[in-house]
């Protein structure tokens, strides 16, 4: 789950007051990358005993909870435009975690780390689509990689996807709207803010529709609670805290390929835990997505900082 921010540090509030070399900083993010990796795996294992509204919901109240911890002294800062753009953020991301972990019900983890990983190819043509500024080259030799990709990791015979691969993909439209509207309310506020109010509203979102559709668990085992916690307060909580601090001390480019690093883990640990298996031609698809997404992530990142270097 990767979340574009920029310095949650303002006002001279400073979390951490050392400054850290670019090495410890991107130790920081491989660790968040491994963090977001393992999500999968411990998911799919929740779903032997919850459904998949009722994981959300566990995993963004523990998030938010700890979130109000860690930055408590901007929760009172939050205003009316926080809240609506919080929200509608929120109300994306929501969609977009519920239908990848209704996915994840009918596909294999280490599958599904990769095909949630497309979303980078759908952000420019999304883009695109709302302001009319036209992909360039790289956008589209990135995107069609990834066809190419996509097809070789899920079709199987007579050319068919399966629900659950199709499902994943149709969530990562939903992660690329995410990135884009984080990026359009986040300037009318702070990441933390947005962050605070968007995983509220997930949460809420979450309940919600876990007790209508789902209803009250009615088990949970030690197993799985630990699970649970690990899922909000390490995975999201935690990896978020750790994320808009680390990227702080390194290079765009750098944030880029160590984060799309969570693929590569969750595979491997699908592969460790669930025994999964990848034929060949599925590795060679892994690869070729890895490559197009990469192609993507950095394009935007060194735009970034040729913006930040223009400014300075």
């Amino acid at each position: 789950m990767i979340i574009k921010t920029k310095s949650c540090y303002n006002d001279g509030e400073v979390i951490i007051m050392k400054k850290m070399s670019s090495f410890k900083a991107d130790m920081i993010l491989l660790l968040v990358a491994i963090l977001w990796g393992t999500t999968f795996v411990t998911s799919k294992f929740s779903l032997e005993e919850l459904g998949p509204l009722t994981i959300i919901s566990m995993r963004f109240i523990l998030a938010v909870l700890f979130m109000s911890i860690i930055f408590r002294k901007h929760i009172k800062n939050i205003d009316k435009s926080d809240i609506v753009g919080g929200a509608i953020v929120g109300s994306v991301l929501f969609i977009a975690f519920s239908t990848q972990l209704i996915a994840l019900k009918y596909t294999d983890p280490g599958k599904q780390a990769f095909l949630a990983g497309t979303y980078v190819i759908f952000v420019p043509f999304l883009v695109w689509g709302v302001t009319k500024k036209r992909p360039d080259a790289k956008s589209f030799i990135g995107a069609f990689a990834c066809m190419i990709g996509i097809a070789l990791l899920t079709l199987k015979s007579g050319l068919s996807i399966s629900y659950g691969d199709s499902l994943t993909l149709f969530s990562s439209i939903f992660f690329a709207l995410h990135i884009l509207t984080t990026g359009h309310f986040v300037k009318k506020s702070t990441p933390v803010k947005i962050t605070i109010v968007q995983f509220a509203t997930v949460a809420v979102l979450s309940t919600v529709t876990a007790l209508l559709f789902e209803g009250a668990p009615t088990q949970l085992s030690p197993g799985i609670a630990i699970g649970i916690l690990y899922l909000g307060i390490i995975c999201t909580g935690l990896a978020y805290f750790l994320q808009t601090f680390g990227q702080n001390y390194t290079k765009s480019t750098h944030t880029a390929i160590i984060l799309s690093l969570e693929a590569v883990f969750g595979s491997l640990l699908s592969i460790i835990f669930m025994k999964e298996v990848f034929t060949p031609i599925m590795i060679l698809g892994c690869i070729i997505i890895f490559a197009s997404v990469l192609i993507i992530e950095l394009k935007g990142s060194q735009e970034s900082e040729e913006v930040i270097e223009q400014a300075n």
